[in-house]
């Protein structure tokens, strides 16, 4: 009964479980990334970001007013202060005053400084230092405090990466060098295999089944056979290092897809509006522009979006067919390889700086996904 027409299949269930799961496995880590982007650096060395939304025990590293604000009250030198912030609300539970024994008093207790003097920590982080001789330094004293912090989200990260900070003007330079590389790398295959695309589909020439199969071929190539090569071809050329030659090499990489897809969905077209068009007159050029292209714009969008993400998130071609040494052509995801290395303890950063990085993308995915799956099933259906 399973194989009637209008029936289910009771394997649906199992279809829709894998379809959630397929969702989940690609949701997870972007919404990892975007709650990341917005807590403080101490959040996340403590706690994942599913943790986001409960309080959180974290381990820090705070000091006391400098000697210089000391108060002589009643024959005791005191310094007095809060270790925290303004707006940070958290519970001290144990404290220290030495790295190799952060637990070792309670909030209340009394410790005694190895410089003289005693200090006295509450759990909402106020302190009392009191001596019978003058505090000497320049800087107060090290308290390392674990406290519990509720959970606290913050703008400050996508400030720094966008409006303030060192990486700021790296960055949306390597933004706009990105979207240099992409646009023309996008527009430029579609372009040329609109043209091949129409031509294997409905002009006969001698040769037309050889060169489909060689191009269907070139699916299976490994990019990374083609990365020298071509290198040493642009250089013998003329063309060196440069967006010329990063266009032309996405260009050369993306064809063998572009010209399968958008000829597979082609000839599926109805051939009775192409001959009629002929039969009224028209050229090949203007039934190509005039009727194939608005029909095809599904397959033409499906292809759009596989380019554009691939040639953005792209850092091996980049690496090769670029000049990096000065960093005027620094595409995104090599800026982010930078800042992994210059700020490799700044996590909120990074995690912002990625966000941002991905945003496009998403946007050009979810704007035209409803092309997606007409454009990979082109010529599935007769």
């Amino acid at each position: 009964m399973d194989n009637i027409a209008g029936t289910k299949s009771s394997l649906t269930w199992a279809v829709h479980l894998s379809v959630v799961c397929l969702v989940a496995l690609w949701l997870f880590p972007t919404v990892g990334l975007l709650v990341s982007s917005f807590r403080t650096s101490d959040q996340i060395a403590t706690s994942g970001w599913w943790k986001a939304m409960f309080p959180s025990e974290q381990n820090m590293t705070l000091r006391t007013a400098a000697p210089e604000t000391q108060n002589e009250i009643n024959g005791l030198h005191v310094i007095e202060g809060q270790l925290f912030d303004a707006d940070k609300d958290a519970k001290i539970s144990v404290w220290g005053i030495s790295s190799r024994a952060i637990d070792s008093f309670k909030a209340g207790d009394t410790a005694e400084l190895r410089k003289g003097g005693k200090v006295t920590v509450q759990a909402d982080g106020s302190y009392r230092m009191e001596n019978g001789v003058p505090f000497e330094g320049k800087r107060g004293a090290r308290i390392f405090v674990t406290a519990t912090a509720p959970p606290e989200f913050t703008l400050d990260n996508y400030k720094t990466v966008l409006i303030s900070g060192d990486a700021t003007d790296n960055l949306a330079k390597a933004f706009f060098n990105t979207l240099t590389v992409t646009i023309p790398a996008t527009i430029i295959p579609i372009l040329i295999a609109a043209f091949a695309a129409y031509a294997l589909a409905w002009m006969d020439f001698p040769g037309r089944a050889l060169l489909i199969a060689f191009i269907v071929a070139l699916l299976v190539v490994p990019l990374q056979l083609a990365l020298i090569p071509l290198l040493r071809l642009h250089l013998g050329i003329g063309i060196g290092k440069g967006y010329i030659g990063v266009w032309l090499a996405h260009t050369g990489f993306g064809l063998p897809l572009a010209i399968y897809l958008l000829r597979n969905y082609m000839v599926g077209l109805p051939r009775d509006i192409i001959e009629n068009a002929r039969v009224d007159g028209a050229t090949e050029f203007q039934i190509f522009t005039k009727i194939i292209l608005p029909l095809s714009f599904p397959a033409l969008a499906s292809f759009a979006i596989f380019q554009f993400l691939w040639t953005w998130n792209d850092l091996l071609v980049s690496l090769v067919f670029l000049i990096d040494a000065t960093g005027e052509t620094t595409v995104m995801t090599k800026q982010i390889v930078e800042l992994l290395g210059t700020r490799g303890g700044n996590w909120e950063i990074l995690a912002t700086s990625a966000f941002v990085s991905i945003a496009v993308p998403l946007l050009v995915f979810f704007a035209m996904q409803k092309y997606l799956v007409r454009g990979l099933l082109a010529g599935s259906v007769k």
